[in-house]
């Protein structure tokens, strides 16, 4: 996955700190510190806070994934410790936790929890702080826009934290804005809104029709209630001030923005976040973009945009990019850790019944054409579900006592075994996001990535903001 590059040299219009560290990621060794790679860089004097420079936080990311290719490479599927695990000297530690420790680390991230790795080896305690120090970005202080009650119509709860975070984010990019391009628009709220408080045209690219429909809809009852207009028309059409959708697949047709538009994404998932980046780039326009749900890429694994991560052979499979979904917390956005833990556990038992059954499976495959929340229902209903879809006689009670007694046995220590791999979610999505950054730097923009709010709000709370002025991005 990471390389190593042999001739080291300077990537133009990077720091060459930046540069060089990102082609030797592959050559650290796996306790070296990564502070001596960037002490070069650039520092804010008086300030503990470095100045925001995406290249640094993208060398400083390769230099900690480098060497851990192979974690991140091998996911904990069953009991037995992975080799990387064993090589590493980790076994001992992770299988010792009991059960109050393991659910905290789950919950808090094995980097938070100190104490506990005070008694870990002390690579696995290097690691953790390395990684914590690695995935800290500077928060967006430009301020969230309080929105009207009628503007918040039909938007949730979750939504409406987002919507208030991102608009006051990009004022400065959308104030001077001749259009403001919203890709993957779903239901239109920022589309909409966007165009009432900037007083800008607004055009939605949504790909599912129905969701068109409903953002049209939407937009209709806030223009009988201000006045503003609202059309569902096609690209290249222009239009009067307000908000329009179209449909349109950003996987599929073409991307193309005006050196003068605001190009946004509120959770751009895989490659329409990659797309996003470079139209934005050949237009030289804004960006405004929350990635999300890295793996859902065409192809088997994410090409990286920048140069710099080029140089480091930053390749990730479409396996790797799904651990970024992964975050450290006591409650996920729709269930407890412990429910999800158990329906995680329910799907490593039916694994086992189809492969006893003599289905081979690769990890994951055992849930095709199910929805992964019937998980919640427990073995069972998915075993019965899952051997339906592949013309197979229903679970005996006898299969379902075998495979549920034994995924309690076995899935207790995956869960342990699988922390350190778990520690770099945050760090693999960190690294995507600067690598689009980085990819833009390239190109001539001005970029930050930073934290656009709390991630009780959402846990993909990454922003990357770009423009060709600096002035227009948001106070950090």
């Amino acid at each position: 996955m990471f390389r190593a590059s042999h001739s080291p040299r300077p990537l133009a219009g990077l720091h060459p700190a930046a540069a060089i560290a990102s082609q030797c990621c592959r050559l650290l060794d796996k306790a070296t510190p990564v502070d001596s790679l960037i002490l070069s860089m650039p520092q804010d004097v008086g300030s503990a806070e470095p100045v925001p420079d995406v290249g640094r936080d993208l060398a400083r990311a390769l230099a900690v994934l480098g060497p851990l290719r192979d974690i991140l490479e091998n996911r904990v599927d069953d009991a037995a410790p992975p080799a990387w695990c064993e090589e590493r000297g980790w076994t001992t530690f992770l299988t010792g936790l009991d059960d109050r420790e393991l659910e905290r680390c789950e919950a808090e991230g094995l980097p938070a929890c100190v104490d506990l790795l005070a008694r870990a080896p002390a690579s696995l305690a290097t690691l953790a702080l390395e990684v914590s120090e690695a995935v800290h970005l500077p928060t967006c202080r430009a301020g969230e826009l309080t929105l009207s009650r009628s503007s918040l119509h039909a938007v949730p709860l979750r939504k409406r934290l987002q919507l208030e975070a991102l608009l006051g984010a990009v004022r400065p990019m959308a104030e001077r804005a001749g259009r403001i391009v919203d890709v993957g628009a779903g239901h239109g709220h920022f589309t909409r809104i966007a165009a009432g408080i900037f007083d800008k045209e607004a055009l939605g690219l949504e790909r599912v029709a129905s969701r068109v429909a409903a953002a049209s809809a939407l937009a209709s009852v806030a223009q009988g209630a201000t006045g503003a207009s609202v059309a569902t028309s096609v690209v290249g059409t222009t239009g009067a001030i307000g908000a329009r959708f179209i449909e349109f697949d950003a996987c599929r047709e073409e991307l193309v923005f005006a050196p003068d538009d605001l190009a946004v994404g509120l959770h751009a998932c895989g490659d329409v976040g990659d797309r996003m980046i470079l139209a934005a780039g050949r237009a030289g326009c804004d960006l405004a973009l929350v990635s999300c749900c890295l793996q859902k890429v065409a192809a088997t694994s994410r090409a990286p945009l920048s140069r710099m991560a080029a140089e480091a052979g930053m390749t990730l499979r479409r396996e790797m990019l799904g651990l970024t979904n992964l975050a450290a917390r006591a409650r996920g956005v729709e269930t407890s850790l412990v429910a999800t833990m158990e329906a995680r556990r329910a799907r490593h038992a039916l694994a086992g019944l189809l492969r006893g059954r003599g289905i081979p499976i690769a990890p994951g495959e055992e849930m095709r054409g199910i929805n992964r929340r019937q998980a919640r229902a427990g073995l069972g209903p998915i075993a019965a579900r899952a051997l339906a879809i592949r013309g197979l006689p229903p679970p005996t009670d006898a299969e379902i006592r075998e495979h549920d007694a034994a995924s309690h046995r076995q899935f207790a220590l995956i869960r342990r075994l699988s922390l350190p791999r778990s520690m770099l979610a945050r760090l693999t999505e960190v690294a995507v996001v600067l690598d689009r950054a980085v990819a833009l730097q390239e190109r001539g923009h001005h970029v930050v990535a930073a934290i656009l709010l709390d991630a009780a709000a959402t846990p993909r709370n990454i922003a990357l903001f770009a423009s060709p002025s600096p002035a227009r991005l948001p106070a950090l």
